[in-house]
């Protein structure tokens, strides 16, 4: 039992990975130590004393104040792919202009993966010299934003993090004649919720209720001829000019006239649940050649291709904060390809009366693996008839609700998340059950050859696009990696269930490992080996060849896997950040959450693997698989042996160990269940009437024994003696 609680606990931890990061502390002092002052300001000898008002540190020349240094994690909160920010280090002078910016930590290296670390460093460093009291003025796009393909939302973090934090330092500084921002005079606005929308779709529009982005392809090509990189105008968008490129729309939905008016009872309810206490939605909607979410974004992960700018606050979507629209019921509304509602947290400074602006951010392929973006954006602000002047009064301190403590709100967060995956969790759910019957009534299952295929070439179906290309829900090796780098710190529970999916999939491998081993999950639940066995029955359909490697060789191949999973753990207890860098040996993020849209390197590693697996099945599961290794490591605790085996098995009949499609079965009749992945292939032939030879021994003295009950009943039944006995 404390071994199953252990276990448990440890499954439990590996959930919890896709978690995001808690509020972090000031973090100034801790990179102080890393830099001289004349790296941040030539000439610069000292820093003074940290600020007791606000994170920032003078630099200092002989005693006088020349620059002041922060680092953008004090100031924004902003993350990036990892959940965790990127601290960026920045110097500005007293003008307003950036003297320096360096990147001193991050947490994205499997974003990062072959990129090399010096080019991020290099595009860092650029943004010194930026004008901050311009970019103030312009609301911090009056500089042109440069990105490394593949490290899209990495690069816009950290731009969106250096210009905002430098903006509120130089703001509240003065700097370069910047002054703090004050609240403007005159009335205060309030949403109206009594006032309604229009009833069709064109006046909508029309009002500014929606706002439209229209962009043809002549203007989308015009505009990356104006872009400093040739090669993006020698790649025009094929087509004619007049072809839409992408028309968007968007609006405000959570104003209540809105929501009335757009989406249907039902779903406006859903989306009032969805939103806590202050938070607010953004509906957008689109058609066209273009995607505004695009194909590279992945569950966990970051919408690269819009961003929501109100004043010096920018808020990028995660997908957490993202629902699909069923329908928008407006009269007159167009075809819409995409419809899709965005979560504005309550704690982004977001002020719904006023004023915002929608970025999307093109991008055109110049190479192999490099693009040039450009950007776009529509404005919005609600129509005068969903304000309402209000003038403030302070509130009696009794009404003053307390904020939630952070045990209620983390809470509060995973109960929203896992409502808003139901559907997910009810598939995943019953995906679960059938498997567990199957394996519990495995010999009945397993009576017919055809329908025990046909239901595991189904079930691999579903597991392929259903858990692996629609939920993402992939586990991998890099899980592992980060508990040993966890368990030194506290965790809550609340913060396992924030990945609904992973949670009930880690589960559900612990109780496997106890019943069946790892081939629960290896040989039904994983989805790229999942990928791997419907790609080999697709080859043997058009008879490729299927090799089968020597018994010596495949016997050595298999600790291949156990040496790399041990390999990136001992890497992982010195350095978390090398060990996933190295843990793309895994093809997972490439072949499954990506859908191979990656850099050309990655596609060609997983291609390389599945085509190899056309000729032996299952090639990276037997031989590469780390997570497969992790698993199988504690497989022998399991508590029961379901696969029956006759005395005769290996000595001397072979049929089960030459048709296992991993070749699990040793030649002596032994399945080892550290490589089994529970096809039940096995079981069908120990029934097989056709193939296995006990049972055909069995039967055909079953049929031998009838044969002699019946000649000698006949024999009696002629017997004179039986007649005569039979005629007194």
């Amino acid at each position: 039992m404390f071994l199953f609680r252990s276990l448990l606990r440890i499954l439990f931890l590996l959930a919890a990975m896709a978690a995001p990061a808690a509020a972090q502390s000031p973090v100034l002092g801790q990179f102080l130590g890393e830099v001289s002052p004349s790296e941040l300001i030539e000439g610069a000898d000292a820093f003074g004393p940290i600020r007791d008002d606000l994170p920032v540190v003078p630099v200092q020349t002989g005693g006088e104040t020349v620059g002041w240094a922060f680092v953008t994690s004090d100031f924004v909160g902003t993350t990036g792919y990892s959940g965790k920010p990127i601290h960026v280090m920045v110097a500005i002078g007293q003008d307003a202009v950036l003297r320096a910016v360096r990147l001193v930590k991050h947490s994205e290296p499997i974003v990062l993966i072959g990129i090399p670390e010096a080019k991020v460093q290099a595009l860092t460093a650029s943004y010194a010299g930026l004008d901050i009291a311009a970019e103030a003025a312009a609301g911090g796009v009056a500089h042109d934003l440069n990105i490394i393909s593949g490290a899209t939302v990495t690069i816009m973090v950290i731009d969106d993090s250096v210009v905002r934090s430098s903006i509120r330092v130089a703001r509240t500084l003065g700097l370069g004649g910047l002054a703090p921002e004050t609240a403007p005079e005159g009335p205060k606005y309030a949403i109206n919720a009594e006032a309604t929308a229009a009833g069709d779709w064109q006046t909508l529009v029309g009002d500014g209720t929606i706002r439209r982005l229209s962009l043809d392809v002549g203007q989308v090509n015009r505009a990356f001829e104006q872009v400093e990189d040739p090669r993006a105008a020698a790649r025009p968008i094929a087509g004619a000019e007049d072809d839409t490129f992408i028309d968007l729309y968007a609006t405000l939905v959570s104003i209540p006239g809105i929501t009335e008016s757009l989406l249907e009872p039902a779903e406006g309810q859903n989306l009032r649940d969805w939103l806590a206490e202050g938070e607010h939605a953004l509906l957008v909607a689109g058609r066209g050649q273009y995607s505004f979410k695009g194909s590279g974004y992945v569950r966990g992960g970051i919408f690269d291709r819009i961003q929501l700018i109100q004043g010096d606050i920018s808020v990028r979507f995660r997908d957490r904060d993202h629902r699909r629209v069923g329908a928008i019921v407006t009269d007159g509304v167009p075809t819409l390809s995409e419809m899709d509602l965005f979560r504005i947290p309550a704690d982004i400074g977001f002020d719904p009366t006023g004023p915002f602006r929608l970025q999307l951010l093109v991008q055109r392929d110049v190479g192999a693996i490099e693009r040039v973006y450009t950007t776009f954006e529509m404005g919005w602000q609600p129509p005068a008839a969903f304000l309402q002047s209000i003038t403030p009064e302070p509130a009696p301190a009794a009404a003053i609700a307390p904020e939630p403590d952070e045990a209620s709100a983390k809470t509060a967060l995973w109960q929203r998340i896992w409502r808003d995956k139901t559907v997910e969790i009810a598939v995943l759910a019953v995906m679960l059950a059938v498997l567990t019957v199957v394996f519990f009534f495995q010999d009945l299952v397993t009576r017919s050859a055809r329908a025990t295929l046909w239901f595991r070439m189904g079930f691999l179906t579903v597991t392929l696009v259903f858990l692996g290309w629609y939920a993402n829900a992939q586990l991998s090796v890099v899980n592992l990696m980060a508990l040993a780098n966890s368990l030194a710190t506290d965790f809550t529970w609340e913060a396992f269930l924030l990945d609904p999916l992973t949670f009930i999939l880690w589960f559900s491998v612990a109780a496997a490992l106890i019943f069946w081993g790892r081939g629960a999950y290896c040989g039904w639940l994983c989805p790229f080996g999942a990928l791997q066995e419907l790609s080999n029955r697709m080859a043997k359909v058009f008879k490729v060849p299927q090799w089968e490697l020597p018994w010596g060789l495949h016997e050595r191949l298999w600790a291949v896997k156990y040496m790399l999973f041990l390999g990136l753990f001992g890497v992982s207890l010195a350095s978390i950040e090398q060990a996933e860098h190295l843990a793309e040996v895994e093809p997972f993020k490439t072949a499954i959450v990506l859908k191979f849209d990656r850099a050309w390197p990655f596609v060609l590693y997983a291609s390389v693997l599945l085509f190899i697996g056309l000729f032996v099945e299952r090639f990276y599961c037997r031989y590469l698989c780390p997570l497969g290794a992790a698993l199988a490591i504690p497989a022998r605790i399991r508590m029961f042996d379901w696969l029956k085996r006759y005395r005769e098995c290996g000595n001397p009949c072979q049929t089960c160990a030459n048709d296992c499609m991993v070749q699990a079965i040793h030649p002596t009749g032994e399945i080892n269940p550290n490589e089994c992945l529970n096809c039940l292939n096995c079981q069908v032939l120990y029934r097989s009437k056709t193939k296995c030879p006990v049972v055909q021994r069995r039967e055909k003295r079953r049929a031998n024994a009838s044969a002699s009950a019946e000649a000698l009943d006949r024999v009696l039944t002629n017997h004179p003696n039986r007649k005569e006995t039979q005629n007194v």
